[in-house]
C-alpha cells in the first residue's frame, strides 16, 4: 500500500507503526452544528411543479394489474414536460407498468389506494440505459423508475410502488433464499464481467448488459446526473435491489417514504456522488443498509471523482439491516460533512447503528461527520463501527482514509458491543470523539485497533463511566 500525501499536511511523527499523518479539518474549530448545518439545509430546496394534471387515464391506462400502461404512463409523462411541467396523476386502483422514464418539471403522483405494480418481464426495461450498479457505470436494464440529466422531477403521493422483485427479480441474485439457482440463475457471470470492464477502464458505452444472461437487478428509483430532485410519501415494496439510489445529483429531497422489503440488496436510501442531499422523516425496514452513502467503486470511483457531500438525515426511523447509518462500502470518491440527528434506529435484525465500511481497494477519503441525539434501542453487532477490513482488507494499493467523526447525544439499550473501530497498521482512524453518550448493556468489550485521537467526554458503557478504550 502507498500513502496518498495529498490527502494530509505536512506535520507528522514517527510512531511504532511508522509514518503517521496529521489529517486536516475542514471546519476548523467551529461548532458546525452552528455554521454548516444551517448552510447546507437552507440550499436543499424541494422543486415546484406547475399547477396541471395529466391523468394517466387519458393516455390509455387501464387499471386492474393486468394491461400494461408503460406506454400510457410515459406518454402522459412526455405531454406534461413539453407543456412546461405538471403532475402525472396515477389514480386509485392497481396499474402495471414496465419502465418509467421521467422527464424535466414533471411530478409521478402516485395516489392513496394506487399501486403501481412492475411487470416481470425484462423487456420492459429495455432499451439498456446509462446507470451504475454496485458503483460501477455500464448500459443496462433501466431502472424501475429512471431519469437522465434532467431537472426538477419528483415521485410523490400517498400510493404504494411495488416492484415484485419477490416473484420475478430476487432470484436474480443466485441465492437459493431468494429463489435463485447459483448454476443457472445468478449474478455472479455478470458481475464478474462488470469487474474486468471496470478494472481495464473500458469505456462505458462498451460495457452493454441487458441480455437474456444478465442477471444483474435494476435499481428501483434511480435520477442520474439531475437536479432538484423529489421523492416524498409514496410506499416501495419488494424492490429488485437498492431502492432509492439518486446518482450525480444535486439538491436531492427524501421526505416521508416508508420503505419495507427484505430482499438481497434492497438498502433503503443511496445517494451516490451526490450534493446537498436531505433525507427526511423517513421508515427503513429493508434487510440490508437502511440509508448507505457512496461515491463510486474502485477505477469507476477514482475516474469519476465526485464525492458525496453535504448530507442531512434527520428524524428518520429504521428496523432491520446491516446497517443503519452506513458509509461505504462503494466510497472511492470520497464522503464529506455528513449530519444525521434526532433518528430512532432498534431491532435485534439491525447489525450496526453507525457504520463506515472503506478498505484498500476502495481507498476512498471520509471526514467530518456529525451525529447528534441519536437513539438507538437494540443492535445485534456494534453500536458504532469503521471497519477497514471489510471485504478485501488491506489487499490494495489505495490507503483508506476516516478522519474527524463527532458523536453527541447518543443512547443505546442493548448489544453486542458499543464499538468496533478497526483501522490498518498503516491506515489508522483518525479523531472519533464522543461525547454525552449512554450504551446500556453490551455483551462484550469494544474493539480499538489502529485509532489516531479517540476522545471520551461523558461516556458511560454498561453504567460505568468510562474515558479511555482500546
Amino acid at each position: 500500500m502507498k500513502l496518498n500525501r495529498r490527502d494530509f499536511i505536512v506535520n507528522f511523527s514517527i510512531g511504532a507503526t511508522g509514518l503517521v499523518l496529521a489529517p486536516k479539518l475542514a471546519f476548523g474549530q467551529a461548532d458546525p452544528w452552528t455554521t454548516e448545518y444551517p448552510k447546507i439545509l437552507a440550499r436543499i430546496k424541494a422543486p415546484k411543479f406547475p399547477k396541471r394534471d395529466f391523468s394517466i387515464l387519458k393516455y390509455g391506462a387501464k387499471a386492474g394489474g393486468t394491461f400494461d400502461c408503460r406506454a400510457a404512463i410515459n406518454k402522459a409523462i412526455d405531454a406534461a414536460n413539453k407543456a412546461g411541467g405538471g403532475r402525472v396523476v396515477v389514480p386509485a386502483g392497481v396499474w402495471l407498468t414496465g419502465a418509467i422514464k421521467l422527464k424535466s418539471n414533471v411530478n409521478l403522483y402516485v395516489s392513496r389506494g394506487a399501486t403501481l405494480k412492475f411487470v416481470t418481464d425484462r423487456n420492459s426495461y429495455l432499451p439498456v440505459v446509462h446507470t451504475r450498479w454496485e458503483g460501477m457505470e455500464l448500459m443496462h436494464l433501466s431502472p424501475l423508475i429512471y431519469a437522465y440529466e434532467q431537472t426538477n422531477i419528483a415521485v410523490t403521493g400517498e400510493g404504494t410502488l411495488d416492484g415484485q422483485g419477490k416473484a420475478f427479480f430476487w432470484k436474480w441474485h443466485g441465492n437459493p433464499r431468494y429463489g435463485g439457482n447459483p448454476d443457472a440463475i445468478s449474478q455472479r457471470p455478470a458481475r464478474a464481467k462488470l469487474y474486468e470492464f471496470m478494472d481495464r477502464n473500458a469505456p462505458v458505452e462498451e460495457r452493454i448488459f441487458g441480455g437474456p444472461d444478465d442477471y444483474l437487478r435494476p435499481q428501483f428509483i434511480q435520477p442520474y446526473k439531475c437536479k432538484n430532485v423529489l421523492v416524498e410519501g409514496v410506499r416501495i415494496i419488494d424492490s429488485p435491489m437498492w431502492e432509492v439510489h439518486p446518482v450525480m445529483c444535486e439538491n436531492v429531497t427524501v421526505r416521508n417514504i416508508h420503505v419495507e422489503t427484505h430482499g438481497p440488496n434492497n438498502d433503503g436510501c443511496n445517494p451516490e456522488s451526490c450534493k446537498d442531499v436531505l433525507i427526511d422523516n423517513c421508515y427503513f425496514d429493508t434487510g440490508d443498509d437502511c440509508i448507505a452513502i457512496k461515491s463510486g467503486r474502485n477505477n469507476d470511483g477514482r475516474r469519476l471523482n465526485t464525492s458525496t457531500e453535504n448530507v442531512i438525515i434527520r428524524n428518520c426511523t429504521m428496523k432491520d439491516g446491516h446497517g443503519g447509518i452506513t458509509v461505504g462500502s462503494e466510497i472511492s470518491g470520497g464522503v464529506r460533512n455528513v449530519f444525521a440527528i434526532d433518528n430512532k434506529l432498534d431491532s435485534p435484525d439491525l447489525w450496526t447503528a453507525i457504520r463506515f465500511k472503506n478498505n484498500a481497494s476502495r481507498g476512498g477519503k471520509l471526514e467530518n461527520f456529525y451525529y447528534k441525539n441519536n437513539t438507538i434501542g437494540t443492535v445485534s453487532r456494534a453500536v458504532i463501527e469503521i471497519d477497514f477490513n471489510y471485504e478485501e482488507g488491506a489487499k490494495g494499493a489505495h490507503i483508506p482514509l476516516v478522519r474527524n467523526v463527532q458523536i453527541d447525544g447518543l443512547t443505546c439499550g442493548a448489544g453486542n458491543r458499543a464499538l468496533d473501530l478497526q483501522g490498518l497498521d498503516n491506515a489508522p482512524i483518525f479523531d472519533v470523539s464522543l461525547k454525552n453518550c449512554t450504551f446500556g448493556t453490551m455483551k462484550n468489550a469494544s474493539i480499538v485497533k489502529n485509532v489516531k485521537g479517540l476522545k471520551l467526554e461523558k461516556v458511560s458503557i454498561g453504567g460505568k463511566n468510562v474515558d479511555s478504550l482500546g
